[in-house]
């Protein structure tokens, strides 16, 4: 194949010849370079692109620095990009801080517990969140069983919300103040029951300017017992041996 220089010296002696230069000149030899390479460049064009589809592809992001392609920038047209796997396993629940080992349970916090019915044990449970903390009995001491006895001590900042409860339920006319011991409390049904009846029998016990405790029987142990008059009767009596371990 001529070389272009040939082509080009060639071109410009047959213009000569007519004493001037086609203005042309150029393109005439640029086209007739393309027309004698077209089908090699045609392939060659194919055979680059194969290669590039191939090949990793860098991004030039500054002078002497390059950056490596997103996956869907590498992969052929013919294949989506691959999702990510998306993990929708929910995080397991933490273990709330608790009041450890309390023995019988007899004793949790800073208060002791005086009395509980017969058959009762502690369930190896507790919550301490600092100024609120609480535990509860059952008959076989399963933490993870149903209870039938739960105590919730407020304290400190904490009391507000319990005095904030009582005054809701005073205002609605749902409960009735009652005296133990030289201390005063106010005992109401809270909620509803499982099975849509009456729900949680609860004793709210002052202890003192910055303490509440908030005495409730499960539904469930309330159908065990001689009904109402004996639910206000065990909850007094817990209520009566509640004390201050501090």
């Amino acid at each position: 194949m001529p070389a272009l220089e040939d082509q080009l010296r060639q071109i410009m002696a047959d213009e000569t010849a007519k004493l001037h230069a086609a203005p042309d000149l150029a393109w005439r030899v640029m086209r007739s370079s393309r027309r004698r390479r077209g089908r090699g460049r045609i392939a060659a064009v194919a055979t680059s692109l194969a290669v590039a589809a191939a090949a990793p592809l860098y991004l030039t992001v500054a002078p002497g620095a390059t950056q490596a392609p997103a996956a869907h920038e590498t992969a052929s047209a013919s294949e989506a990009p691959a999702e990510p796997a998306i993990d929708d396993t929910p995080p397991a629940p933490s273990e709330p801080p608790s009041l450890g080992d309390l023995g019988d349970g007899k004793a949790f916090g800073r208060v002791k517990v005086g009395y509980l019915p017969d058959g009762l044990q502690w369930s190896h449970w507790s919550v301490d969140n600092g100024d609120a903390y609480t535990t509860s009995w059952n008959y076989d001491g399963d933490k993870n069983g149903f209870y039938c006895v739960q105590i919730y001590v407020y304290e400190d900042q904490a009391v507000q919300e319990i005095d904030d409860r009582v005054k809701a339920h005073r205002d609605e006319g749902e409960g009735e103040e009652v005296t133990v011991g030289d201390r005063t409390g106010y005992t109401v049904v809270q909620g509803v029951g499982e099975d849509g009846g009456k729900g949680t029998p609860t004793l709210f016990l002052n202890m003192g300017e910055r303490r509440r405790a908030e005495i409730m029987f499960s539904p469930m142990y309330v159908k065990k017992l001689d009904g109402p008059e004996a639910v206000d009767r065990e909850l007094k009596k817990i209520a009566e041996g509640l004390t201050a371990a501090d």
